[in-house]
Protein backbone atom coordinates (compact mmCIF):
# COMPACT_ATOMS: atom_id res chain seq x y z
CA UNK A 1 0.00 0.00 0.00
CA UNK A 2 1.29 3.15 -0.70
CA UNK A 3 1.24 6.26 1.99
CA UNK A 4 0.66 9.50 0.63
CA UNK A 5 2.20 12.27 3.31
CA UNK A 6 -0.25 15.52 4.16
CA UNK A 7 2.41 18.82 3.94
CA UNK A 8 0.89 20.54 7.34
CA UNK A 9 -0.93 24.07 6.01
CA UNK A 10 1.93 26.08 8.56
CA UNK A 11 4.74 24.78 6.23
CA UNK A 12 2.94 25.95 3.14
CA UNK A 13 1.77 29.34 4.48
CA UNK A 14 5.76 29.84 5.48
CA UNK A 15 6.66 28.89 2.23
CA UNK A 16 3.86 31.23 0.51
CA UNK A 17 5.21 33.84 3.09
CA UNK A 18 8.48 33.83 2.30
CA UNK A 19 8.18 33.67 -1.84
CA UNK A 20 5.93 37.02 -1.07
CA UNK A 21 7.93 39.12 1.24
CA UNK A 22 11.26 38.28 -1.41
CA UNK A 23 12.91 41.07 -2.52
CA UNK A 24 12.72 40.04 -6.13
CA UNK A 25 9.09 39.32 -6.09
CA UNK A 26 8.07 42.76 -4.47
CA UNK A 27 10.57 44.84 -7.29
CA UNK A 28 8.75 42.65 -10.05
CA UNK A 29 5.26 43.70 -8.10
CA UNK A 30 6.46 47.07 -8.22
CA UNK A 31 7.07 46.82 -12.38
CA UNK A 32 4.01 45.39 -12.91
CA UNK A 33 2.26 48.28 -11.49
CA UNK A 34 4.10 50.68 -13.08
CA UNK A 35 3.57 48.96 -16.26
CA UNK A 36 0.11 48.97 -15.33
CA UNK A 37 -0.16 52.78 -15.07
CA UNK A 38 1.83 53.12 -18.36
CA UNK A 39 -1.15 50.92 -19.55
CA UNK A 40 -4.13 52.77 -18.07
CA UNK A 41 -2.43 56.30 -19.58
CA UNK A 42 -2.28 54.68 -23.02
CA UNK A 43 -5.86 53.61 -22.64
CA UNK A 44 -6.71 57.07 -22.96
CA UNK A 45 -5.59 58.32 -26.24
CA UNK A 46 -7.87 56.84 -29.03
CA UNK A 47 -5.42 56.48 -31.89
CA UNK A 48 -3.20 54.19 -29.68
CA UNK A 49 -6.64 52.18 -28.37
CA UNK A 50 -6.92 51.78 -32.24
CA UNK A 51 -3.81 50.30 -33.04
CA UNK A 52 -2.97 48.29 -30.01
CA UNK A 53 -6.27 48.47 -27.80
CA UNK A 54 -6.54 44.81 -27.29
CA UNK A 55 -2.89 43.70 -26.67
CA UNK A 56 -3.09 46.87 -23.93
CA UNK A 57 -6.48 45.11 -22.72
CA UNK A 58 -5.24 41.68 -22.66
CA UNK A 59 -1.80 42.41 -20.77
CA UNK A 60 -4.25 44.70 -18.28
CA UNK A 61 -6.25 41.80 -17.37
CA UNK A 62 -3.20 39.47 -17.46
CA UNK A 63 -1.28 42.06 -14.93
CA UNK A 64 -5.02 42.17 -12.71
CA UNK A 65 -5.07 38.50 -12.64
CA UNK A 66 -0.96 38.89 -10.77
CA UNK A 67 -2.50 41.16 -8.60
CA UNK A 68 -5.11 38.83 -7.23
CA UNK A 69 -3.44 36.03 -7.20
CA UNK A 70 -0.66 38.23 -5.05
CA UNK A 71 -3.58 39.66 -2.58
CA UNK A 72 -4.82 35.74 -2.52
CA UNK A 73 -1.77 34.16 -1.17
CA UNK A 74 -1.19 36.98 1.03
CA UNK A 75 -4.83 36.43 2.66
CA UNK A 76 -4.19 32.88 2.80
CA UNK A 77 -0.54 33.84 4.54
CA UNK A 78 -1.83 36.27 6.99
CA UNK A 79 -5.59 35.75 7.36
CA UNK A 80 -7.62 37.62 9.14
CA UNK A 81 -4.40 39.49 10.39
CA UNK A 82 -4.54 40.69 6.67
CA UNK A 83 -7.35 43.03 7.66
CA UNK A 84 -5.60 44.65 10.30
CA UNK A 85 -3.05 46.50 8.32
CA UNK A 86 -4.23 49.54 6.73
CA UNK A 87 -2.13 48.66 3.80
CA UNK A 88 -3.76 45.38 3.13
CA UNK A 89 -7.06 46.64 3.15
CA UNK A 90 -6.19 49.96 0.75
CA UNK A 91 -4.39 47.22 -2.04
CA UNK A 92 -7.27 44.81 -1.15
CA UNK A 93 -10.10 47.46 -2.17
CA UNK A 94 -7.93 49.19 -5.12
CA UNK A 95 -7.55 45.52 -6.30
CA UNK A 96 -11.39 44.70 -5.73
CA UNK A 97 -12.62 47.77 -7.62
CA UNK A 98 -11.27 46.33 -10.95
CA UNK A 99 -12.69 42.95 -10.45
CA UNK A 100 -16.13 44.78 -10.35
CA UNK A 101 -17.49 44.92 -14.12
CA UNK A 102 -17.66 48.87 -15.13
CA UNK A 103 -20.78 48.65 -16.65
CA UNK A 104 -24.00 50.41 -16.13
CA UNK A 105 -24.93 52.31 -12.85
CA UNK A 106 -20.94 50.37 -12.23
CA UNK A 107 -19.81 52.50 -15.24
CA UNK A 108 -18.03 55.26 -13.18
CA UNK A 109 -15.87 52.30 -11.39
CA UNK A 110 -14.16 52.29 -15.05
CA UNK A 111 -12.19 55.67 -14.06
CA UNK A 112 -11.02 54.59 -10.79
CA UNK A 113 -8.96 51.53 -12.49
CA UNK A 114 -6.30 54.16 -12.24
CA UNK A 115 -6.68 53.88 -8.24
CA UNK A 116 -4.38 50.69 -8.72
CA UNK A 117 -0.92 52.98 -9.31
CA UNK A 118 -1.22 54.42 -6.21
CA UNK A 119 -0.22 50.76 -5.07
CA UNK A 120 2.95 52.04 -5.59
CA UNK A 121 3.06 53.75 -1.87
CA UNK A 122 3.01 50.28 -0.75
CA UNK A 123 5.96 48.91 -2.26
CA UNK A 124 8.08 52.21 -1.69
CA UNK A 125 8.93 52.37 2.49
CA UNK A 126 9.68 56.57 2.00
CA UNK A 127 6.13 56.98 0.15
CA UNK A 128 4.97 54.96 2.96
CA UNK A 129 6.28 57.04 5.83
CA UNK A 130 5.06 60.23 4.16
CA UNK A 131 1.70 58.96 4.08
CA UNK A 132 2.16 57.82 7.31
CA UNK A 133 2.99 61.38 8.75
CA UNK A 134 0.07 62.96 6.61
CA UNK A 135 -1.97 60.66 8.51
CA UNK A 136 -0.51 61.00 11.64
CA UNK A 137 -1.10 64.57 11.12
CA UNK A 138 -4.70 64.99 10.68
CA UNK A 139 -5.53 65.84 14.09
CA UNK A 140 -3.18 68.65 13.54
CA UNK A 141 -4.38 69.90 10.45
CA UNK A 142 -8.06 69.35 11.42
CA UNK A 143 -8.14 71.52 14.58
CA UNK A 144 -6.52 74.22 11.91
CA UNK A 145 -8.98 73.57 9.58
CA UNK A 146 -11.23 74.06 12.10
CA UNK A 147 -9.93 77.74 13.04
CA UNK A 148 -9.60 78.36 9.48
CA UNK A 149 -13.02 77.28 8.41
CA UNK A 150 -14.08 80.35 11.36
CA UNK A 151 -12.23 82.52 9.92
CA UNK A 152 -13.44 82.21 6.84
CA UNK A 153 -17.09 82.15 7.48
CA UNK A 154 -16.19 85.59 9.99
CA UNK A 155 -14.58 87.02 6.81
CA UNK A 156 -17.51 86.26 4.22
CA UNK A 157 -20.16 87.10 6.56
CA UNK A 158 -18.07 90.68 6.73
CA UNK A 159 -17.58 91.25 2.75
CA UNK A 160 -20.71 90.19 2.18
CA UNK A 161 -22.52 93.23 3.99
CA UNK A 162 -19.75 95.18 3.06
CA UNK A 163 -19.32 94.78 -0.60
CA UNK A 164 -22.33 92.46 -1.71
CA UNK A 165 -24.62 95.31 -2.95
CA UNK A 166 -21.57 96.78 -5.31
CA UNK A 167 -20.38 93.08 -6.40
CA UNK A 168 -22.97 90.75 -6.26
CA UNK A 169 -21.13 88.33 -8.45
CA UNK A 170 -18.04 87.91 -5.73
CA UNK A 171 -19.87 88.96 -2.57
CA UNK A 172 -23.58 88.81 -3.56
CA UNK A 173 -24.43 85.36 -0.93
CA UNK A 174 -22.38 84.03 1.43
CA UNK A 175 -21.62 80.88 -0.88
CA UNK A 176 -20.03 83.55 -3.52
CA UNK A 177 -17.85 85.42 -0.64
CA UNK A 178 -16.83 81.96 0.38
CA UNK A 179 -15.58 81.10 -2.98
CA UNK A 180 -14.36 84.31 -3.61
CA UNK A 181 -11.85 84.54 -0.44
CA UNK A 182 -11.20 81.14 -1.30
CA UNK A 183 -9.62 82.15 -4.54
CA UNK A 184 -7.82 85.45 -2.87
CA UNK A 185 -6.42 83.03 -0.98
CA UNK A 186 -4.57 81.02 -3.50
CA UNK A 187 -3.49 84.05 -4.76
CA UNK A 188 -5.29 83.52 -8.15
CA UNK A 189 -5.85 87.22 -10.03
CA UNK A 190 -6.54 88.57 -6.44
CA UNK A 191 -4.75 91.84 -7.34
CA UNK A 192 -5.86 92.70 -10.59
CA UNK A 193 -9.04 90.99 -10.65
CA UNK A 194 -10.52 91.35 -7.38
CA UNK A 195 -9.09 93.39 -4.97
CA UNK A 196 -8.32 96.55 -7.05
CA UNK A 197 -11.92 96.37 -8.88
CA UNK A 198 -13.35 96.80 -5.16
CA UNK A 199 -10.80 99.12 -3.91
CA UNK A 200 -12.24 101.78 -7.02
CA UNK A 201 -15.62 102.09 -4.88
CA UNK A 202 -14.34 101.25 -1.96
CA UNK A 203 -10.46 102.83 -1.52
CA UNK A 204 -10.21 101.34 2.11
CA UNK A 205 -10.79 97.91 0.91
CA UNK A 206 -7.05 97.26 1.16
CA UNK A 207 -7.54 96.92 4.88
CA UNK A 208 -9.42 93.88 4.93
CA UNK A 209 -7.81 92.03 1.86
CA UNK A 210 -4.33 92.38 2.80
CA UNK A 211 -4.81 91.02 6.80
CA UNK A 212 -6.70 88.26 5.30
CA UNK A 213 -4.05 87.17 2.67
CA UNK A 214 -0.91 87.28 5.73
CA UNK A 215 -3.55 85.28 8.11
CA UNK A 216 -5.21 82.63 5.44
CA UNK A 217 -2.23 82.08 3.24
CA UNK A 218 1.12 82.81 4.71
CA UNK A 219 -0.03 82.23 8.70
CA UNK A 220 -2.33 79.18 8.56
CA UNK A 221 -1.24 77.54 5.41
CA UNK A 222 2.07 77.60 6.79
CA UNK A 223 0.70 75.69 10.09
CA UNK A 224 -0.17 73.23 7.81
CA UNK A 225 3.19 72.55 6.47
CA UNK A 226 4.83 72.67 9.78
CA UNK A 227 1.97 70.07 11.27
CA UNK A 228 3.55 67.96 8.30
CA UNK A 229 6.90 68.41 8.95
CA UNK A 230 6.63 67.45 12.17
CA UNK A 231 4.81 64.59 11.97
CA UNK A 232 7.63 63.14 9.77
CA UNK A 233 10.56 64.11 11.72
CA UNK A 234 8.35 62.06 14.98
CA UNK A 235 8.47 59.25 12.62
CA UNK A 236 12.13 59.50 11.46
CA UNK A 237 12.68 59.68 15.53
CA UNK A 238 10.76 56.59 16.09
CA UNK A 239 12.39 54.76 13.36
CA UNK A 240 16.07 55.95 14.50
CA UNK A 241 15.56 55.12 18.34
CA UNK A 242 15.42 51.36 17.53
CA UNK A 243 18.96 51.61 16.28
CA UNK A 244 19.93 54.13 18.60
CA UNK A 245 19.15 51.98 21.66
CA UNK A 246 21.01 48.81 19.41
CA UNK A 247 23.84 51.36 19.30
CA UNK A 248 23.85 52.01 22.93
CA UNK A 249 23.46 47.84 23.62
CA UNK A 250 26.50 47.17 21.48
CA UNK A 251 28.60 49.83 23.50
CA UNK A 252 27.20 48.94 27.04
CA UNK A 253 28.39 45.06 26.01
CA UNK A 254 32.02 46.35 24.80
CA UNK A 255 32.26 48.41 27.94
CA UNK A 256 31.35 45.30 29.99
CA UNK A 257 33.66 42.97 28.11
CA UNK A 258 36.69 45.74 28.05
CA UNK A 259 35.74 45.66 32.36
CA UNK A 260 36.01 41.98 32.71
CA UNK A 261 38.96 41.62 30.40
CA UNK A 262 40.80 44.41 32.29
CA UNK A 263 40.09 42.72 35.90
CA UNK A 264 41.75 38.91 34.28
CA UNK A 265 44.44 41.46 33.69
CA UNK A 266 44.68 42.65 37.05
CA UNK A 267 44.45 39.15 38.12
CA UNK A 268 47.16 37.18 35.95
CA UNK A 269 49.53 40.08 37.09
CA UNK A 270 48.88 39.47 40.79
CA UNK A 271 49.07 35.67 39.93
CA UNK A 272 53.03 36.79 38.15
CA UNK A 273 53.88 39.01 40.80
CA UNK A 274 52.80 36.71 43.81
CA UNK A 275 55.66 34.39 43.77
CA UNK A 276 58.26 37.37 43.27
CA UNK A 277 56.85 38.19 46.66
CA UNK A 278 56.74 35.44 48.62
CA UNK A 279 61.02 34.32 47.27
CA UNK A 280 61.79 38.35 48.26
CA UNK A 281 60.09 37.41 52.07
CA UNK A 282 61.49 34.43 52.01
CA UNK A 283 65.04 36.53 51.88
Amino acid sequence: MSSTSVVPTGSIRQSLKTVIENSTIQRVLLALILINAVILGLETSPEVMTIAGSFLIALDKAILAVFVVELSIRLFVHRFAFFKDGWNVFDFIVVGVALVPASGPFAVLRALRVLRVLRVLTFVPSMKKIVGALIKSLNGMLSIAMVLGLLYYVAAVMVTKLFGEAFPEWFGSLGASLYTLFQVMTLESWSMGIARPVMEAFPYAWAFFIPFILIATFTMLNLFIAVIVNAVQTMHDDDNKDELDAEKVTQQQLLEKMQQLQSELQALRRDINKPQEEESESR
